[in-house]
C-alpha cells in the first residue's frame, strides 16, 4: 500500500510548481515534523498532528494525534473515515489538502496547497519573520561594504605595511626579521621546504622587491656553487637564448598563460619554475618529468645543431646509453671516449683478464678454491665479491688492487730465506730487474774444493792454475743467468706477461716495459647509477655476459634493453605500457639526471636523508671517468 503526495507552490508570476513523491506503507502522518509523510511548515500545526490509515483502495481513516481537531470539508473533527473518490478536503493550519485517487496507480493522492497567508498562533505573518534580526543589524549592503573594507585592511594594507617595514633587510647580509607573527605571512601559500626552513622569518632573502616575482639572482646568492649551468654558451648565442630555442614557444592555452605571466612581471626561465616552494614543510619534491621533456622531446627539431638525441619517457623514448670507455691506456693519462653502447663495444684497459675463466666452477681456478676452504668458505669457484669491493658509499666499486685481490693466487715470490719470502715489486718494472740482478750478483758458483787451503789437491802448479782459471770463468759468466731470469719474467708464460701487455723498453728495465693499466670507475658521466640501490639482485642479473666472456676487452655494463637491461625493471614515469615487467620501478628523469649536472648524485627527495647525505658527501674514491691504478 502507498500514498502519493503532491506539494504545490506558486512562483512570483503565479505559475504552479508541483513536487510529487510517493510514501510507502499503510499509515502516513501529517504534521510539521520533517519526517511526516505530509510535511506542513506552519507553526499552527503540531509536529505530528494526525495519522492517515488506509482501510481499502478507496477509503481512509484520518485521526488526530493531539487534543486539537482538524477540518474535513469545513467541519472540525477528531476522527473521520473518508472516501477518496468523493474528493474530501482537509485543513491543517494555513494548508488545505485535497484527497483523490490517482487514475493510473489507483493510490490515494494528497494534493497540498498553502493559502496566501499562513496561520500563526499569535497573528497572521510568515513563520520566518519570527526569527529575523533585520531590525537589529545593518542592511546587507552596508554589511558587505564593511566586510570588504576589513578584508582589504587586514589582508592587503597591513601585510604591505609589514613588508615595507622590513624591506631594507634585503640589502644587509645575515640580517632577518625577528621571530613571531608578521602580517605579510598571511599571503603564504604553504610552508617552506626543509631545505629553506632557515628562511622562515627572512622573506626578504628571496622576495627582494615587493610585487616582483622571485628572480634568479636571489637564488644565486646562496646557490652559486651548486647551480651549475645546464647548457654551455656558444659564440653568438648565449645559454639563455639556446634554452629558449630548445623549449620552443608555447601555443594555445599555454601561450595565453605565458602572456599573462609576462604581463604581471613573471618572466619565463626562472629557477622557481622547476624548484617550486611553499608546498609543505617536507622535502622539496623532485622535478617532474615534464620539465625535462618540454625541451628534450623533439629537441633536434628546435635546436638542429645539438648533438643530444631526443628523449622523452625512459620506458618508451630514451636513446641508448653512451658509456665513457678507455680506448687507449698508454701514456700518463688514459684516453677516454664516450661511445654508443652496442654488442661490439670494447674497452682497452691494458690488462689481460677474462671473467669466464675466473668465474668457472670446473677449471683449475675452481680446484684451487676447493683446496682453500678457509679462504673461500662454501664456494664452488671464485665469486664477484672476491675481487670487486664497494666503496664506503656503496655507489661504485673500488679499483681492483693486485696485492689485495690477484696476489692471493698470482704469487710473485722468487726466493725464500728461512721463513721469509722475497717477492718481485708489482708495478715497478725497473725494481723487478734490479732485484733479479742483485739476487744473482749476491751469490757465486760453488768454490772448487781443491782451492781451499786445507783441502787435498793434485800436486803441481799447473793443476792449481787450471782449477783457478775454471772458477774465474764461472764467476764471470754467472750474471748471464740474471738476464735469462729477467727475460723469462717478461716473456710468454712469465709472471708479468700473463696479465699485462709487454712492450719494448729502456735498458734500465732489461729492454722490457709494461703498458699502463687503467680502470673505469664511472661509465655514465651524464647519468647517475648507484649499486647501493640494487643490493637485492645478483651481479649476473645485470652483467649477464660476465660468466661467459672470454674477451678481456668486452664491455660488460648493461644497456637499456635486452636481458639485464635497465628496462627490465625501470619503466619510466608512466610505465603502463610495459605490462611484461614483473616489478616495475617508476623512473622519472630526476632519478638518474640532474639539471645542474655535476659529479654528485641527482637530488631526489624520495631518497632517505641519511642515504642522500652519504651519496652527496665526500667520497674516498675519485669520481673520474677513469683512474690510473698503480700496478703494485
Amino acid at each position: 500500500m502507498s500514498f502519493l503526495v503532491r506539494q504545490i507552490a506558486l512562483k512570483a508570476n503565479g505559475d504552479e510548481i508541483v513536487r510529487a513523491r510517493r510514501v510507502d506503507g499503510d499509515e502516513m502522518t501529517i504534521g510539521r515534523d520533517p519526517t511526516c509523510g505530509v510535511q506542513l511548515p506552519d507553526l499552527a500545526v503540531e509536529l505530528k498532528s494526525a495519522v492517515v490509515t488506509q482501510l481499502d483502495e478507496t477509503h481512509l481513516m484520518v485521526e488526530s494525534l493531539t487534543d486539537h481537531p482538524f477540518e474535513v470539508d469545513g467541519k472540525k473533527v477528531m476522527r473521520s473515515e473518508l472516501d477518496v473518490t468523493r474528493g474530501p478536503e482537509l485543513a491543517f493550519g494555513g494548508h488545505r489538502i485535497v484527497l483523490s485517487q490517482d487514475p493510473r496507480s489507483r493510490f490515494p493522492t494528497f494534493t497540498v496547497r498553502r493559502l496566501s497567508t499562513v496561520a500563526n498562533s499569535a497573528k497572521e505573518r510568515e513563520t520566518g519573520g519570527l526569527y529575523t534580526l533585520a531590525g537589529l543589524v545593518p542592511g546587507k549592503r552596508m554589511s558587505a561594504w564593511a566586510i570588504a573594507l576589513v578584508v582589504l585592511a587586514a589582508f592587503l594594507a597591513w601585510p604591505i605595511y609589514s613588508y615595507a617595514t622590513y624591506e631594507p633587510l634585503a640589502l644587509h647580509k645575515n640580517q632577518m626579521r625577528p621571530a613571531g607573527f608578521h602580517p605579510d605571512k598571511m599571503w603564504e601559500s604553504g610552508k617552506l621546504s626543509l631545505a629553506h626552513q632557515g628562511l622562515e622569518n627572512d622573506c626578504q632573502a628571496c622576495h627582494v622587491e615587493k610585487f616582483v616575482a622571485v628572480r634568479d639572482n636571489a637564488c644565486l646568492t646562496c646557490h652559486q656553487e651548486d647551480a651549475h649551468q645546464h647548457i654551455a654558451d656558444r659564440p653568438g648565442m648565449p645559454a639563455v637564448e639556446r634554452l629558449t630555442m630548445a623549449r620552443g614557444e608555447p601555443r594555445g592555452f599555454a601561450g595565453f598563460q605565458r602572456a599573462v605571466a609576462t604581463t604581471f612581471n613573471k618572466p619565463a626561465g626562472r629557477c622557481v619554475e622547476c624548484h617550486t616552494e611553499h608546498e609543505g614543510a617536507g622535502a622539496m619534491p623532485p622535478t617532474q618529468q615534464r620539465f625535462c621533456t618540454d625541451c628534450h622531446d623533439g629537441l633536434k627539431s628546435r635546436l638542429p645543431d645539438t648533438k643530444i638525441p631526443d628523449a622523452a619517457d625512459f620506458g618508451t623514448a630514451h636513446p641508448q646509453f653512451m658509456p665513457a670507455v678507455i680506448v687507449d691506456s698508454a701514456g700518463a693519462k688514459p684516453l677516454v671516449q664516450r661511445t654508443l653502447l652496442t654488442a661490439n663495444t670494447r674497452e682497452f684497459s691494458g690488462i689481460k683478464f677474462t671473467h669466464a675463466q675466473h668465474l668457472s666452477t670446473t677449471n683449475g681456478i675452481a680446484q684451487m678454491v676447493h683446496r682453500r676452504p678457509q679462504e673461500f668458505p662454501g664456494q664452488s669457484g671464485l665469486e664477484c665479491q672476491n675481487c670487486h669491493q664497494k666503496d664506503p658509499t656503496g655507489t661504485w666499486f673500488k679499483p681492483v688492487v693486485m696485492e689485495e685481490s690477484c696476489q692471493t693466487c698470482h704469487s710473485l715470490t722468487f726466493d725464500q730465506i728461512g721463513g721469509t719470502f722475497r717477492t718481485l715489486r708489482h708495478g715497478e718494472p725497473a725494481m723487478v730487474v734490479a732485484d733479479l740482478r742483485a739476487f744473482f750478483r749476491s751469490g757465486a758458483p760453488v768454490r772448487p774444493i781443491n782451492l781451499n787451503g786445507m783441502a787435498r789437491r793434485r800436486p803441481g802448479d799447473a793443476a792449481q792454475a787450471g782449477t783457478a782459471a775454471d772458477y774465474a770463468r764461472a764467476v764471470r759468466f754467472y750474471p748471464v743467468r740474471a738476464d735469462q731470469a729477467i727475460a723469462q719474467v717478461f716473456s710468454k708464460g712469465g709472471a708479468c706477461y700473463d696479465c699485462h701487455t709487454v712492450t719494448a723498453g729502456p735498458a734500465s728495465t732489461g729492454g722490457f716495459a709494461i703498458k699502463n693499466v687503467a680502470q673505469t670507475l664511472r661509465y655514465y658521466k651524464k647519468g647517475w647509477f648507484t649499486h647501493d640501490k640494487h643490493t637485492k639482485f645478483e651481479c649476473a642479473d645485470c652483467h649477464v655476459k660476465a660468466e661467459t666472456s672470454n674477451d678481456s676487452t668486452e664491455l660488460l655494463v648493461p644497456g637499456i634493453d635486452g636481458k639485464g637491461g635497465c628496462r627490465t625493471c625501470h619503466v619510466g614515469e608512466g610505465g603502463a605500457h610495459l605490462a611484461s615487467v614483473q616489478q616495475p620501478v617508476k623512473s622519472g628523469c630526476a632519478m638518474c639526471h640532474d639539471y645542474h649536472a655535476d659529479d654528485g648524485a641527482p637530488w631526489m627527495s624520495r631518497q632517505p636523508a641519511s642515504r642522500r647525505a652519504a651519496a652527496d658527501g665526500p667520497r674516498t674514491v675519485s669520481d673520474r671517468s677513469a683512474t690510473r691504478v698503480s700496478l703494485r
